[in-house]
């Protein structure tokens, strides 16, 4: 019994050796170039970059606006939310206490002052760093601070561990908006990033998407007299969107697969841009598939994000989709930030969601799919303006890049089914 007790002690040694030595190892490399890419970018200010300006797009019964530029959004949002009525619903995963994040702070608390019922949402987590004053709301504000651990005494169910990373103002039935901007300063001018704005029957999809999340949270997070956000069902079905919502809680997780879709049914283009892309290989193959029958794939990312792993991550990818044809692109001086994808000049998507497993398989997000020639057309444009800020990066350039760079990508692919 001994010898047996012994042999499976060794075999419980080798497993915690080898595991630490394949997710350990990674995770200490990860962290150090986090921190030296920090202090390499403290003082360093980002360089302008081209944008288009607000275009409205009639898209069946409404209008999609689509925002490139921090500060033209905040302006309009700040304006709606001057013009509310009845009820503003505002979502957030990034709110900083810095001037921008004030003046929206002081903006709804002048709305609830007027008598708007005011509901806001944002994610503890993401505002840890955030002034713990500045988190202190007028009590006629209601705000759901989604927690920075949500499971509770249920450490293993993977339903309660997704971060809220949706971004959500609606204002009355009238006018709501979406994308992939947060609240701060750095991000009204040095970040290039994509929002619309949305009138007519999505407005209501809007509405009740917040609903359900605040319902789905309010009684461990409010007062317990608290009563649900009722939202009446609308009576019109906008054909040319839909509101596809990630929701871990309910294991509900349809961007993916919107995604994987139109990649499929794709015969002459897809245009992505996004700030995170690891992908799983599934979707991965997809693209290489497109290619191979003749469709012009293109990927934008930025040349450095704001996350050092990231990148490295995403770039463990490059060699399979640039041997398949995909064209690559790298946004330069500034982080792009965007989540946006055109298919075949009709099919587009702007949302919360980067294409990651965070994203995909993990937080709470949201993207509109809209299947409209002009919008899409109109994105094209915003993708082309972006491509002339970018780098291609070419299959020999790639293939000539320096031993330890293969190194570092191969040590951090471990963390890949973390980010």
């Amino acid at each position: 019994m001994s010898r047996r007790a012994d042999v499976v002690d060794q075999v419980i040694c080798w497993t915690r050796r080898t595991l630490l030595a394949v997710f350990g190892v990674p995770v200490v490399i990860g962290v150090a170039m986090s921190l030296v890419d920090s202090y390499r970018r403290r003082g360093k200010k980002p360089k302008p970059f081209p944008t288009t300006p607000p275009t409205p797009v009639e898209v069946g019964e409404g209008t999609v606006t689509t925002y490139t530029y921090g500060r033209d959004l905040y302006e309009d949002m700040l304006a709606a939310i001057g013009r509310a009525e009845r009820q503003i619903l505002f979502e957030t995963y990034i709110w900083k206490g810095d001037e921008v994040g004030e003046r929206f702070k002081h903006a709804l608390a002048a709305a609830a002052d007027r008598g708007v019922e005011v509901c806001c949402i944002y994610d503890g987590f993401a505002n840890l760093v955030v002034s713990p004053r500045f988190k202190h709301f007028p009590a006629n504000v209601k705000v759901l601070r989604y927690p920075v651990y949500a499971a509770g005494l249920r450490f293993f169910d993977l339903r309660r561990y997704g971060r809220d990373h949706r971004k959500i103002l609606v204002v009355d039935d009238a006018e709501a908006f979406v994308g992939g901007y947060n609240i701060g300063s750095a991000y009204e001018t040095e970040w290039r990033d994509t929002h619309v704005r949305i009138t007519g029957p999505g407005v209501a999809d809007l509405r009740r998407a917040f609903a359900d999340f605040w319902n789905l949270h309010r009684r461990r997070r409010l007062r317990s007299s608290e009563r649900p956000l009722l939202v009446e069902a609308t009576s019109t079905w906008e054909p040319h969107l839909r509101f596809h919502r990630n929701v871990p809680r309910l294991m509900m997780f349809p961007i993916r697969g919107m995604y994987l879709e139109a990649i499929n049914r794709a015969s002459r283009t897809i245009w992505i841009t996004q700030a995170y892309f690891i992908p799983d290989q599934d979707f991965v193959d997809a693209l290489k598939v497109a290619a191979a029958r003749g469709v012009d794939v293109r990927v934008l990312v930025p040349l450095k994000s704001n996350h050092i792993v990231a990148d490295w991550l995403s770039r463990g990818y490059f060699s399979q989709l640039l041997e398949a044809g995909v064209r690559i692109f790298r946004f330069k001086d500034a982080m792009v930030h965007a989540k946006t994808a055109t298919v075949d000049g009709t099919w587009s998507t702007v949302g919360t969601a980067n294409i990651d497993r965070l994203s995909l398989q993990g937080n709470y997000e949201i993207n509109v799919e809209v299947i409209d020639r002009d919008l899409a057309g109109h994105l094209e444009q915003v993708y082309r303006v972006d491509e002339s800020n970018s780098i291609e990066l070419t299959r020999g350039e790639w293939e000539a890049r320096d031993l330890h760079r293969r190194f570092t990508e191969m040590v951090l692919r471990p963390l890949r089914p973390f980010l």
